[in-house]
């Protein structure tokens, strides 16, 4: 089996634009760095979501170990994904980077409902958890509960909003420079 890392990208509602760093990061390296495209953005329904991860990371895991690069429901998604798929789906990750998950459990947003309550089980790969001082989607103290419940590492860079386009990070090599630590 080829050893090559395939980085999933997982983009949270509404998916990531063409100035999001997730967006840019696939297109600097585009053989490496895959989104998993979902049905619809717009009306997320959990339980796809989670199966579009799932047929994701097997296809990717037969060319080599996987790496999750969320954000925002992404993170929500990979958390679902961790806390249903058992160890034989999981082995083939090797680490996850999750930006600015977003607090589904108090978001007033009805096309989010689906994804509650959050999944708090442990992912079984190295994990870290990065969010702002001042995500208007989660508080640092609820960001700092998901990384514990996870097992995660956690990084709190300052004060950026969402950690998303309108965050002015263009390419985010802090953002590289986590992923390749992992």
């Amino acid at each position: 089996m080829p050893d090559r890392t395939t980085y999933l990208v997982l983009p949270g509602y509404q998916n990531s634009g063409p100035e999001h760093w997730q967006t840019r990061w696939e297109a600097a390296e585009p053989e490496s760095f895959r989104r998993v495209e979902q049905a619809d953005w717009e009306l997320p329904e959990r339980a796809d979501w989670v199966a579009r991860v799932d047929a994701a990371v097997a296809a990717a895991a037969a060319e080599g170990p996987v790496v999750l690069v969320a954000h925002s429901l992404g993170c929500i998604t990979a958390a679902h994904w961790v806390a249903t798929a058992g160890a034989d789906r999981t082995a083939a990750v090797r680490g996850a980077l999750l930006v600015a998950p977003a607090d589904v459990d108090t978001a007033e947003v009805p096309e989010l409902t689906g994804f509650r309550p959050v999944a708090l089980a442990p992912f079984p790969f190295p994990t870290v958890v990065v969010s702002s001082t001042d995500d208007p989607w989660v508080s640092p103290d609820r960001a700092r509960a998901f990384a514990a419940a996870w097992g995660a590492r956690y990084v709190e860079p300052g004060a950026f909003g969402h950690l998303n386009s309108e965050s002015g990070l263009d390419d985010w090599p802090e953002g590289r420079t986590l992923l390749a630590e992992l």
